[in-house]
């Protein structure tokens, strides 16, 4: 089995590999910038599995910011029928783009 590590980042949980592309909440950070995810909950040496209580101590993720994107839009529709009532409201969440370059 190959080496993965379980991170939380934004209120999520990720299973992430070394080379893996992942989206996540907004990162206030440069594009091109290292980023060290401190907070790993599971690291796998693709042999043993060593899981925190709740963080595994001295394992940290290393990745970079590929780019800054938008989601695709969520549209909320609220209508009352023969009511001639009706919202419509959208939102696009901002993300980023992050490549996993180390798993230690």
């Amino acid at each position: 089995m190959e080496a993965y590590a379980v991170i939380e980042t934004g209120g999520k949980q990720y299973r992430v590999k070394t080379n893996d592309t992942l989206c996540v909440e907004r990162l206030e950070r440069p594009v091109g910038e290292k980023v060290n995810m401190d907070r790993v909950l599971a690291v796998s040496d693709g042999t043993s599995l060593k899981v925190g209580t709740p963080e595994v101590s001295g394992a940290k993720v290393t990745s970079t910011v590929l780019e800054h994107v938008l989601a695709d839009k969520v549209v909320s529709f609220k209508k009352r029928r023969r009511k001639g009532y009706h919202r419509k409201q959208g939102h696009r969440q901002e993300q980023t783009l992050l490549r996993v370059d180390s798993i230690a």
